[in-house]
């Protein structure tokens, strides 16, 4: 009996058709989330229940906001331009001879002087050039050129940064700052400022800055003393301005304090040229030197010559021009220093000379009573020449 129940059941599974149940099965292996594989059991007496699964949500779709346009900026009210100040027909015409240097310095001495009416700024400078290279730039015969056109009335010179190296002479090549080098360099920048002193052209002469590499730095003190030299004998105004950009350790330094006092940069990144602070910085040390000449719209070089009728008067010097015109009469003498003292103290402590001593100071006896016109008498003070009763009676 049990054999022919079972027998009756493979029967039944043979000629059943499972493919419809299998195809909802592998539908329902898909969508649910917890699949479980699918056995006879299930086949013949129906699948377990399932539970009741909740219902996915569907994310919610977030309206985008409307975009809050930001109120419209109030326009930035920016300065005033500054008006253009159009030059006199007969301004002063500064000229400004050099290497790139000189190129950078012009542009400040614009700025500085753009709203003076009376004074025009020339930049006559041309960059890689320099007294040692005259193949490639001839100073020499360019300021021969400027001044047959009468082009300025005054000169400022900022030159020398490419002149360490050989220099070519009547008698031969010479290596830089060697002492043929320097005689030759000298004969050049004699030669051009003897022109402008000929012409009767006043001249600013700007020393040279430090410079970052110290190798360089040393060449270019070396040139700058050279111009020094020139520019005293040549009868130009030098104007050193090597300290004015050194740190407070006094060495180099890209950094400095501006015409406002301000720290800025006032070396741009190659350790030689300025920055835009740098030179505006340098035209303000121009300006100063360049009161001597430059009166608001009228130039002079002519200036008292306070040893007029002296043995000094006779001496080979260049005209007095500024601080130049300091520094010679100390070395002629005609200038006492404020810190020396007097070479007799009875200069300063009594009206006339005492006769009765023979240094012509005073005695322990004077110290101790003090003569009329000493300052230490009061307005009362001992005779000298009186005698001694009449010194009692007092």
């Amino acid at each position: 009996m049990q054999r022919t129940l079972a027998f009756l059941i493979i029967v039944l599974l043979v000629g059943l058709d499972l493919t419809p149940a299998f195809a909802q099965a592998e539908q329902r292996i898909e969508l649910a989330q917890e699949t479980r594989r699918r056995t006879l059991f299930d086949v013949l007496f129906g699948d377990e229940p399932q539970r009741a699964q909740p219902p996915v949500q569907q994310p919610r779709q977030q309206q985008p906001r409307p975009r809050q346009t930001a109120p419209a900026a109030a326009p930035v009210a920016l300065p005033p331009p500054k008006p253009q100040i159009t030059k006199a027909e007969d301004a002063t015409r500064l000229a400004v001879f050099g290497d790139s240097l000189a190129v950078d310095v012009a542009k400040a001495l614009d700025r500085f002087y753009a709203e003076d009416p009376n004074l025009v700024v020339i930049d006559q400078g041309v960059g890689s050039s320099g007294f040692v290279r005259d193949d490639y730039f001839d100073w020499n015969a360019a300021v021969a050129e400027q001044i047959a056109a009468d082009s300025f009335d005054l000169a400022v010179v900022v030159i020398g940064i490419n002149d360490r190296q050989e220099i070519s002479a009547p008698s031969g090549k010479y290596d830089s700052l060697t002492p043929g080098w320097t005689a030759e360099y000298q004969n050049r920048l004699n030669e051009f400022l003897g022109q402008l002193r000929a012409a009767r052209k006043p001249v600013i002469w700007v020393g040279l800055p430090p410079m970052s590499r110290s190798e360089y730095s040393t060449a270019m003190s070396q040139i700058s003393a050279l111009h020094k030299m020139a520019a005293f004998s040549g009868g130009a105004e030098f104007l050193d301005i090597y300290d004015r950009y050194l740190g407070e350790d006094g060495k180099y330094t890209a950094q400095g304090p501006d015409v406002n006092g301000q720290n800025a940069r006032m070396r741009k990144d190659d350790g030689i040229h300025f920055s835009a602070a740098g030179a505006d910085k340098l035209a303000f040390f121009i300006n100063q030197s360049l009161r001597t000449f430059y009166r608001g719209g009228s130039v002079t070089i002519a200036v008292v010559d306070p040893l007029q009728g002296t043995d000094a008067a006779g001496m080979l010097r260049p005209p007095y021009q500024g601080q130049g015109q300091t520094r010679l009469l100390e070395v002629a003498g005609a200038v006492v220093p404020i810190s020396r003292a007097p070479q007799r103290a009875t200069d300063l402590l009594i009206s006339a000379p005492q006769t009765g001593s023979p240094s012509g100071g005073f005695s322990l006896e004077q110290l101790m009573a003090a003569p009329i016109g000493r300052v230490d008498a009061f307005g009362v003070g001992i005779d000298p020449n009186a005698d001694t009763a009449n010194q009692g009676e007092r």
